[in-house]
């Protein structure tokens, strides 16, 4: 047979040994990817599990239940791994809110649900497990007309005045959304009562009246992380703060910081 026949064929043989090699290692990829992505219901074929609800985006501390929206799922975890108070059945917490900042990946815990209105003396809610407490001093008309209430949850707007040294204009932010509002007092330091049996439905207010009483201001405690305080007081004293009243279901649709070119857009 010819040489150059004969070295022809066995190029030829290479090549489809190659190509047979190649083909055989792309079937052999996809099939343990498919080996892969199917290890995790194997493994949980054998074992056995409970659906319970799962963080998978950052709750903050003091949301209600109700404000979760996706940020929980429900997912079948193995019974071995499952904490003795997670949660199966949110309609089982309330209206309770959370004590802590819940995080991504985390199972969704009972005892670190609270209730708003249960009452750590008269006129005060329980303080959620890792915040603090800090009072603010507000005229009736930033506080929704002396409406607010131990237990409702209120938006918090920082207002700063312009700054020549840094050339920044007056701004506005709608910085913190439903935060717990724990006690309510006149200027004398008297606490609201909401836990009278005999009130209207306006008790346990500051001013259900809706009077200007004695124009010294109303005292509203609200609950939140140390990081959260410390912006609040810093408005107290280099700025100002409005209180909205924002219960569970509200829409928080803030555009961010606004100066006064902003709101003519």
């Amino acid at each position: 047979m010819d040489e150059r026949i004969w070295e022809g064929r066995k190029v030829k043989t290479r090549l489809l040994g190659g190509i047979a090699a190649l083909v055989v290692a792309i079937i052999g990829t996809v099939m343990l990817v498919f080996y892969v992505q199917g290890a995790d219901k194997r493994a949980l074929a054998n074992t056995e599990t409970e659906d319970v609800y799962v963080i998978q985006k950052e709750i903050p501390a003091g949301t209600p239940t109700a404000g979760f929206g996706d940020s929980v799922v429900k997912k079948s975890v193995p019974k071995s791994a499952i904490a003795a108070d997670s949660v199966t059945n949110l309609g089982e917490l309330g209206s309770k809110v959370s004590s802590i900042d819940f995080m991504p990946g985390e199972q969704l815990l009972a005892t670190r649900m609270v209730d708003p209105t249960s009452l750590a003396g008269p006129g005060r809610v329980e303080v959620p497990t890792g915040l603090q407490e800090v009072t603010l001093k507000l005229p009736i008309e930033r506080v929704v007309g002396g409406t607010v209430k131990a237990g409702d949850t209120v938006g918090v707007m920082l207002s700063f005045k312009a700054d020549d040294k840094s050339s920044s204009p007056d701004q506005t932010n709608f910085t913190f959304h439903k935060v717990l509002v724990t006690a309510v007092q006149d200027a004398n330091g008297t606490i609201a009562d909401n836990s009278s049996s005999t009130a209207q439905p306006s008790s346990g207010s500051l001013n259900p009246n809706k009077t200007a009483g004695s124009g010294s201001g109303y005292l509203v405690t609200v609950a939140r992380s140390a990081v959260d305080v410390q912006k609040i007081v810093y408005a107290v004293e280099f700025g100002t703060i409005y209180l909205s009243k924002e219960p569970s279901g509200a829409a928080a649709g803030a555009t961010g910081v606004i100066d006064r070119g902003s709101v003519f857009k």
